[in-house]
């Protein structure tokens, strides 16, 4: 974990800190934070969109262009059967 020192300046009459453009790249920052107060530290998180997740529609259709094989889930693991009435002759 890299440790960077940060200078606390005034912002009107409040205080502020900036953040290295690295940083904001790197955890997609951008003009919102979320900010955690924990009892020896804060945390700041960026915030994340609805539209970070996908739907059941677009999640179907990712996961059919990757064209997996899922033919393995299909059959029963060995030494498996199914109970008797459900297509077991």
């Amino acid at each position: 974990m890299k440790t960077t020192e940060l200078t606390v300046t005034r912002v009107g009459n409040s205080r502020g800190i900036r953040l290295p453009a690295e940083v904001l790249r790197r955890y997609q920052i951008g003009d919102t934070l979320l900010m955690e107060q924990r009892p020896d530290e804060i945390v700041l998180r960026a915030k994340r969109t609805r539209r970070d997740k996908l739907s059941w529609a677009e999640t179907y259709q990712q996961m059919a262009q990757a064209e997996e094989d899922w033919s393995d889930w299909e059959a029963l693991p060995e030494g498996l059967d199914l109970p008797t009435g459900e297509g077991n002759a």
